[in-house]
């Protein structure tokens, strides 16, 4: 445990996964924590292993007014929020052309409208504090797209898009705001927590790989440790200038940036038909 005070963190999505491990990890640095969860039962381990520095709440992030009760709750029994880490998520597999709409509302009411709700909640109790940090659990599919989880790509793109701005809005009241992106971490990810379209015999060809590797095959085999990703965030929360984005994982770091350059090659190359599409200066004005 470290000579800092100890903060209050409100997690959501912690009964599994990475919420889970990042739970314990702050716990056992000392913090409390707020967490929450579909099934708070889930969650029982935690609360008789650490007391009353475990707060277990239900929370469905898609509720928009259990989310704003819940939060209220939270901040009333445990004093502060200091940290928020959006962690509730939805995995969805399946082309473009595959997922239905049923799916696609569902991935993004949690994945985008889950995390702004929450977000919208913490808000007004980190602005009363003159500080707090919030970490929007992204992916390197917030970063890049692949085939098969295009769906899931937008949500996290959306949820990148929001963030940055929010980061924007909020630094005048000592809010800070990272995206947190990271690659393949062992968790149920690929298994018992993603829902797969319907697949059409059109795309067996063409999507064969993406949809083994997606088919659970993999499932607690990635390479990413989810404690060590908690420990990552602790450093991160504890540096005088934290960033705006971060990744998590060799393969997202290497990715990331190789993305990156290939998209600015782009824009480079078509740079002089970008510049084109103004108005001269010559033009009469309507």
């Amino acid at each position: 445990m470290s000579g800092r005070p100890s903060r209050t963190w409100l997690v959501t999505g912690a009964s599994r996964g990475l919420g889970r491990a990042i739970t314990e990890v702050a716990l056992e640095a000392g913090d409390s924590v707020v967490a929450t969860a579909r099934r708070p039962q889930t969650l029982d381990d935690l609360a008789a292993r650490y007391g009353d520095r475990v707060l277990p709440l239900a929370l469905d992030v898609t509720d928009r007014a259990a989310v704003l009760a819940t939060v209220a709750e939270a901040a009333e029994r445990a004093g502060r929020i200091d940290i928020l880490l959006n962690n509730a998520g939805y995995g969805l597999a399946g082309a473009v052309e595959e997922v239905d709409e049923r799916q696609v509302r569902d991935q993004f009411d949690v994945n985008f409208f889950g995390a702004l709700w929450v977000t919208q909640a913490v808000l007004p109790v980190m602005r009363r504090q003159g500080g707090g940090h919030i970490l929007q659990m992204s992916s390197i599919a917030g970063v890049t797209t692949y085939p098969n989880l295009g769906l899931y790509c937008a949500g996290k793109w959306a949820l990148e898009a929001m963030s940055e701005t929010l980061a924007q809005e909020v630094a005048g009241f000592g809010v800070r705001v990272t995206i947190v992106e990271p690659g393949e971490f062992r968790t149920e990810w690929s298994a018992g927590s993603l829902v797969r379209a319907t697949p059409m015999p059109e795309y067996d060809d063409v999507l064969a790989k993406r949809r083994h590797g997606l088919s659970g095959a993999y499932a607690h085999l990635q390479p990413g440790d989810p404690r060590k990703a908690g420990e990552a965030l602790l450093k991160l929360l504890d540096a005088d200038e934290p960033p705006l984005r971060v990744l998590l994982g060799n393969g997202a770091a290497d990715l990331a940036p190789r993305v990156l350059r290939d998209r600015l090659a782009g824009w480079q190359e078509w740079d002089a038909l970008a510049r084109t599409t103004d108005f001269d200066a010559t033009d009469p004005q309507p």
